[in-house]
């Protein structure tokens, strides 16, 4: 391979054929925009931002539901910082702690087994969102939960998975010639998932880290790959091709896969995770939470599968910025309209 240098070159003065490449991770999206990726690129190179911000896919059901409990006297609700601001129907949890709700950030989902410990009379509800990479902390913490007989500690989850998602991308008029595939989430379930995927497809993966020089040689290896089938991996100090075998066997023994709605995608079958059966009562009422109310004028579903450049919304940089978020992917710092904001990206 070239050195980074000449890497630079090429794909500043690339003149082919255009090559749309897509990333699924919400870190990756970040790294794009704090590094000027974008800028050093040819106008023929477009970088998509896809479904890879678990806060940007999850369905205001979920908000709704979350809102609700969090609503109820003896409940309270722990999350995250990005989900507080992210609007359900009517109101966001932010909205519903001004409006006297037990909502509260925190760092760790671990934290929650000490304030079950500490206040039995409540019941704690931890927000459960992510893919891949968050599963198995929140295994973990079912795995504490169990064995320290918690009962006021229950989980309402919207965990979805890749692998699903990306064919639901392809087959739907996505015309993507290649895909970042996301270090975070490889570094669990192996990078021979992406494997699979490129001979399924008919569609190149490249495995990459987060550093600027890594996402440069990607961009390079996807435009080198364009019309062919193959995965690289180009993370090997953090991903192996089968994974993080210990975490994916705590997931499994706690979760097992179920259809799973997204945001502007509707019901993706097999393309989530719930709590198994046995581990029910450890559940805060996570099935059936499919509808999804877009802010009128919002259109995060369309940028979230390629469709639409987040420039392209008619609510962006006017009635939705940071401060005053509409649409879920302006609200978390991972969200690609968050980012095209904060980077001028055009």
């Amino acid at each position: 391979m070239r050195n980074l240098e000449e890497i630079i070159t090429a794909l500043k003065e690339y003149d082919g054929e255009e090559v749309r490449i897509m990333e699924v991770c919400g870190t990756h999206t970040a790294a794009i925009s704090e590094n000027g990726i974008p800028d050093m690129l040819s106008p023929k190179i477009k970088l998509i931002s896809g479904p890879g911000c678990p806060v940007c896919v999850t369905v205001t059901a979920v908000i709704d539901k979350l809102v609700e409990l969090a609503m109820r006297e003896d409940t309270c609700v722990l999350t995250f910082g990005d989900l507080i601001r992210v609007k359900g129907t009517i109101k966001s949890l932010a909205d519903a702690k001004a409006d006297g709700a037990h909502v509260r950030m925190v760092y760790s989902p671990m934290e929650s087994i000490k304030l079950a410990e500490e206040d039995p009379a409540h019941t704690y509800v931890f927000a459960a969102i992510g893919f891949e990479t968050t599963t198995p902390v929140y295994a973990m913490l079912l795995e504490e939960a169990v064995k320290k007989d918690l009962k006021n500690l229950k989980l309402l989850t919207s965990l979805k998975t890749m692998p699903e998602v990306i064919r639901w991308v392809v087959t739907n008029g996505g015309g993507i010639d290649g895909f970042i595939a996301p270090g975070h989430v490889a570094a669990v379930t192996g990078s021979g998932i992406f494997e699979e995927l490129s001979k399924e497809l008919g569609i190149p993966f490249v495995v990459s880290g987060f550093e600027g020089a890594q996402l440069l040689m990607t961009i390079y290896a996807l435009i080198s790959m364009k019309g062919k089938t193959g995965m690289k991996n180009l993370y090997k100090d953090v991903v192996s091709y089968e994974g993080n075998i210990k975490a994916q066997e705590v997931v499994n023994k706690y979760f097992e896969p179920s259809d799973s709605s997204w945001r502007g995608m509707g019901k993706i079958p097999g393309s989530g995770m719930t709590l198994r059966k046995e581990f029910s009562p450890f559940d805060a009422g996570s099935i059936g939470l499919d509808e999804d109310h877009m802010p009128p004028g919002c259109q995060c579903a369309n940028v979230l599968v390629g469709k639409l450049r987040p420039y392209e919304c008619p609510l962006f940089g006017k009635a939705c910025t940071p401060d005053n978020a509409h649409g879920a992917c302006m609200v978390s710092t991972e969200g690609s309209c968050y980012n095209y904001f904060v980077s001028g990206r055009k």
